[in-house]
């Protein structure tokens, strides 16, 4: 069953990096892989249960890809105080940004769906 669900999501990342190398060598072919599952999924309106549980089998596993990320702040941590102002400058203005698209974004959201409501 969780073989099943494995194939689905290495089909999808196979697909995605199809399109990668095809149309978007700017997007990374996982990502793009990830968008089409999330595509597909919504269109179906639910997911499978092989899919389910390849998924939770694989969320076991996510805390070892924060390790690599560590140790690598650990290697390379004079080189980020060396810049310690301009991450944090960028962080922020990112941080700002994105809260403001979202923002944004919901009260879209929001408005389309009050749209709806008053044509039902």
């Amino acid at each position: 069953m969780v073989l099943k669900g494995l194939t689905w999501l290495v089909l999808f990342q196979l697909v995605g990096t199809w399109l990668n190398h095809l149309l978007l060598p700017i997007l990374p072919g996982p990502i793009i892989g990830l968008v089409l599952l999330l595509i597909f999924l919504m269109a179906r309106g639910e997911v499978d249960e092989p899919l389910s549980q390849a998924a939770k089998s694989l969320l076991r596993y996510l805390p070892l890809l924060l390790v690599p990320p560590a140790v690598g702040v650990m290697v390379y941590a004079a080189a980020i105080a060396a810049d310690f102002w301009a991450i944090v400058g960028s962080l922020v203005l990112s941080l700002l940004i994105s809260l403001g698209f979202v923002g944004w974004l919901m009260q879209q959201l929001i408005a389309r769906q009050a749209r709806r409501r008053e044509l039902s």
